[in-house]
């Protein structure tokens, strides 16, 4: 990998003093490229522009962020899935923050996020878990726009997946009738969907819920040769438990 600052060192030291010249920038190049976390030249770019350097952890709540604002307007439902997202990957107080941060920088558009995009690419489960989280996004608010799906594609692309690939992920999340009221949930039913009382305690119901999202989360099917059905069912059970454990977490001040 050629890093900006690094090349741009090694071009000006080459200028100025030849051979000698061109290794010694290259080193002051390399130095600044690590400690502005610039990586290609679309970084450096942002780095010009004032914008702090993106973290991998949260590119994610970025792009929830983009996908959030691109239709003008963020709904309430965006706001409340990017939450049960912050739930799902049970981020501390510290993590929450950044999340928070990052899908509020993700709502101004700025990034250019292909880059970042490219450096999970080789992370198979990490790229299709981050479009899984995108989708669940985008069906929040019970729509797909236009400009949310050309922009799904796109990423998908920039991710190694195909155009059918990411539109079969789509049907998993699109909203459907379950037996939750449509999927209005009370506190009542999300302890009985979590088998948990109301004198649980906090630390027994995060494994219950920790043990019933593994249980039947749509991932543990991949490659088992169940069917569309099956894996439509376990994702609508896997998103009633998070909603579940997000309700009571926010009754319980958790």
């Amino acid at each position: 990998m050629w890093w900006p600052s690094t090349v741009i060192g090694a071009g000006a030291g080459f200028a100025v003093a030849s051979i000698p010249g061109a290794l010694l920038g290259a080193l002051v190049g390399q130095a600044m490229d690590r400690r502005l976390q610039v990586r290609g030249w679309e970084d450096l770019r942002e780095r010009l522009g004032g914008r702090p350097a993106l973290r991998d952890e949260e590119l994610l709540f970025v792009l929830l962020g983009r996908l959030a604002k691109c239709d003008g307007r963020v709904a309430e439902q965006h706001i409340q899935q990017a939450r049960q997202e912050m739930v799902r990957l049970d981020l501390a107080d510290a993590a929450r923050l950044r999340a928070i941060a990052a899908f509020n920088r993700g709502k101004a558009g700025k990034d250019r996020l292909a880059g970042h995009l490219r450096r999970i690419r080789e992370q198979p489960h990490a790229a299709e878990g981050t479009l899984r989280a995108c989708w669940r996004m985008v069906w929040a608010d019970g729509k797909v726009g236009a400009k949310e799906r050309d922009l799904l594609l796109d990423w998908g692309q920039t991710l190694g997946l195909s155009r059918r690939q990411v539109q079969a992920l789509s049907l998993e999340y699109e909203p459907r009738k379950s037996g939750l009221d449509g999927g209005t949930m009370t506190y009542a039913a999300a302890m009985r969907l979590l088998a948990v009382e109301a004198d649980t305690e906090g630390d027994k119901v995060k494994q219950a819920y920790r043990r019933l999202v593994s249980r039947h989360h749509p991932d543990k099917l991949a490659g088992s040769g169940a069917t569309d059905a099956q894996v439509r069912a376990a994702t609508e059970r896997t998103r009633e438990l998070h909603q579940a454990y997000a309700l009571i977490r926010k009754r319980r001040g958790l």
